[in-house]
């Protein structure tokens, strides 16, 4: 049985404009979910790695609203609460719509950790907003008290900043593979991974950080040898000048045209940058490997060369 890990962009879990209510998600993820029963029943084996952008950053909101009733989580723990939220989702509507059709897979969630290297220089650079906006005076009070660090964020007021590291290691892969072998779903790296470091005896610690969900993704299907990586987004296609005059949809690419057109910087870094990287990084060196950037509900086109862009070595 052919492997794809499939990264779930923030549109699977979240419609523009819902409510961010725990129905309106489980609605939305129930949606998801047929288009993913679609790839089990066409033979793949599954493993699933999602966003959390929307969900952490309203439990970081939920901590500061409450922190003078109960202590505030750290973000490393705020990051697991929200792989639980979501996988929780996941595993009940992913769940049901296997039962309906009668496939014996059953989703599960593992609480996962990603490990990164203190040293990344991502660390000296925070660029991944998080949380609140703050006028530019109580920012400035939050960062002295706190030692957290703020940036300006589109004229929408100031909010805080955290490092977003490249993975380094699952800590959770044999784990993630026994579930495979049994049978079941896997659901791992939620958000990126909970980020962890080692210290100087190597023991795990978490860190404030924000590891991108692509690049996680990508980080364990390579781990996992696996056929294909589908990263899933709101658009078909990657794109050259993309909203702008002579935008060019992408097909199928090489990976040596894929970099090449990263190196000419048509990707934007919040954007389409990681997913390209991250695709990138997976079919590079590795002949028979696919990596697929598309929609949600073009997944299995995609996979069959119909639509969405296509990357190989």
């Amino acid at each position: 049985m052919k492997t794809i890990v499939v990264a779930l962009g923030g549109n699977a879990l979240q419609r523009k404009g819902g409510e961010a209510t725990a129905q309106e998600q489980l609605s939305v993820v129930h949606d998801t979910a047929k288009s993913l029963v679609g790839l089990v029943k066409a033979g793949w084996q599954l493993v699933i790695v999602h966003g959390n952008g929307p969900q952490v950053g309203r439990i970081l909101m939920q901590n500061e609203a409450a922190s003078h009733l109960t202590p505030a989580m750290p973000f490393d723990v705020c990051g697991a609460m929200s792989q639980g939220m979501i996988g929780y989702h996941i595993q009940q509507a992913l769940g049901e719509l296997l039962a309906e059709e009668g496939l014996p897979q059953r989703p599960v969630t593992l609480v996962s950790q990603v490990v990164v290297d203190p040293g990344d220089p991502a660390f000296k650079n925070p660029t991944k907003p998080i949380g609140l906006f703050y006028h530019q005076d109580e920012a400035g009070r939050i960062a002295q008290e706190k030692g957290y660090t703020f940036k300006e964020d589109a004229g929408r007021g100031w909010r805080r900043v955290v490092p977003s590291p490249m993975p380094v290691e699952i800590v959770e892969l044999n784990q993630v593979k026994t579930l495979m072998n049994q049978g079941f779903v896997p659901i791992a790296a939620g958000g990126g991974g909970i980020p962890v470091a080692r210290d100087s005896a190597g023991k795990l610690y978490g860190v404030d950080a924000v590891i991108d969900k692509d690049l996680a993704a990508c980080r364990l299907a390579d781990d996992l040898n696996a056929d294909a990586l589908l990263i899933l987004t709101e658009v078909e296609h990657a794109c050259l000048h993309y909203g702008k005059p002579g935008q060019q949809t992408l097909g199928r690419v090489s990976a040596d045209e894929l970099q090449e057109y990263l190196n000419q910087g048509h990707f934007a870094a919040g954007s389409m940058g990681p997913k390209a990287e991250a695709a990138l990084r997976f079919v590079s060196g590795h002949k028979g490997r696919l990596a697929i950037i598309t929609r949600l509900d073009l997944a299995l086109e995609s996979l069959e060369g119909a639509r969405g862009t296509q990357i190989v070595d």
